[in-house]
């Protein structure tokens, strides 16, 4: 029987996923002084699977910027512990309240609000300490590790991730004005994923010129992974997401697909995903993974 081919995620995966998860695990088995119930609700949340796309991303483009994968790890996972900690705040009931994340009860409900409150917070914190401490470890320049971990900062905090998330949850900061979806996809969503691509990509000697490529790429990458994201919400299972479809419309959200409709949201996720591929013909004319990924997480389906 012919094997099939595999597509761009499963390929990215192949190369540094395994690679990822191996040295996560290895960084959690050293406690330090954490306490156990804390560390326990950490390691719930951040051992629970997921795609691993923006510490693989980010461990791709350092790659492709002439540093070692295994040199990247701590910025990698860095990322990793800032996005899981938005999932545990995302889920709480404050903010979506929601039972389930990658298919498990999510962290609150295991752990109560207090600890995965705490939880989230620890890895907010822990991710910077680790970047800052570790990356020169690995023999990157103090002056790369210092300009990829503020833009980190930048990306993760208010006028990234932090402010998406107000304009996306708090009703009085929502305007009415044609295009505000973007708005929010752009910090929410897409700032940390651009990040993951731009701080790996520091780390390794890159002009500003080249940046610029992957800093556009990361940032049309977000978007669409985000219309897609709120596509699937409407058409997909509760299997195949892992988690509770249909949370949007309930909770009145502002989505892509409310803002255009359905068809409209799927032809947009393709113009973003092209244009990330555009960014970076520049840099690889002949094609690469990256560009392989934007064309396939647009036509995703779980």
């Amino acid at each position: 029987m012919k094997e099939s081919k595999k597509n761009a995620l499963e390929v990215l995966s192949e190369q540094y996923v395994g690679l990822f998860d191996d040295h996560l695990r290895k960084l959690l088995e050293i406690r330090n002084g954490i306490p156990v119930r804390l560390a326990e609700s950490m390691d719930y949340s951040l051992l629970a699977g997921g795609k691993r796309l923006r510490p693989a991303l980010c461990l791709a483009a350092a790659e492709r910027c002439g540093v070692a994968p295994e040199k990247a790890l701590p910025m990698a996972v860095a990322i990793e512990f800032i996005h899981t900690a938005s999932l545990i705040h995302d889920d709480l009931p404050c903010m979506d309240n929601d039972d389930l994340r990658r298919g498990m009860p999510t962290n609150h409900k295991v752990f109560g609000e207090s600890l995965a409150l705490i939880a989230g917070d620890a890895l907010l914190i822990w991710a910077f300490g680790h970047a800052l401490s570790h990356l020169p470890d690995m023999g990157i320049p103090y002056d790369r590790v210092a300009r990829a971990s503020a833009l980190l900062a930048e990306a993760s905090g208010p006028m990234g991730m932090c402010g998406g998330q107000t304009l996306d949850t708090d009703t009085a900061s929502r305007r009415l004005e044609e295009g505000f979806v973007y708005s929010i996809a752009a910090a929410k969503t897409a700032a940390l994923i651009r990040v993951s691509v731009v701080s790996g990509a520091i780390l390794g000697d890159i002009s500003d010129t080249d940046l610029r490529c992957y800093y556009d790429y990361g940032t049309h990458l977000g978007l669409a992974f985000q219309i897609v994201d709120d596509i699937l919400d409407v058409t997909a299972s509760r299997d195949e997401l892992g988690k509770t479809p249909h949370k949007d419309e309930a909770q009145d959200k502002l989505t892509f697909v409310s803002a255009y409709g359905l068809e409209r949201a799927k032809s947009l996720a393709i113009e973003e995903s092209e244009e990330a591929m555009r960014a970076l013909e520049e840099l690889f004319p002949e094609g690469d993974l990256l560009m392989d990924l934007a064309s396939f997480l647009a036509e995703r389906t779980f």
